[in-house]
């Protein structure tokens, strides 16, 4: 566990955070992901599994799981991929 830990260290908590809200969203890529972070798909939910609550992760996987818009490479051709801008989806009283 200590090896896949320092591949985190270089991340604050808000980066950590943020990489499991753009996990958690449908349209973004893990490859979006790797670009912007450096996390590979497998340090992914690595990073999931072991920061989300076991019914929470077992969900997420059961939804990425398969996911044509999770990689770029099985989506149509025609669907585009700009999923590099954050979503916000916090309320304003956050």
């Amino acid at each position: 566990m200590g090896s896949k830990l320092a591949k985190f260290a270089h991340l604050s908590p808000g980066d950590l955070s943020l990489i499991i809200q753009r996990a958690w969203e449908d349209r973004t890529t893990f490859e979006t992901i790797q670009s912007q972070w450096g996390v590979s798909e497998p340090d992914v939910i690595w990073l999931m599994r072991n920061h989300l609550i076991s019914s929470s992760f077992k969900m997420w996987r059961m939804r990425v799981r398969g996911r044509v818009t999770k990689h770029r490479a099985l989506r149509h051709p025609e669907m585009p991929y700009l999923d590099n801008k954050i979503a916000d989806h916090r309320r304003p009283h956050c």
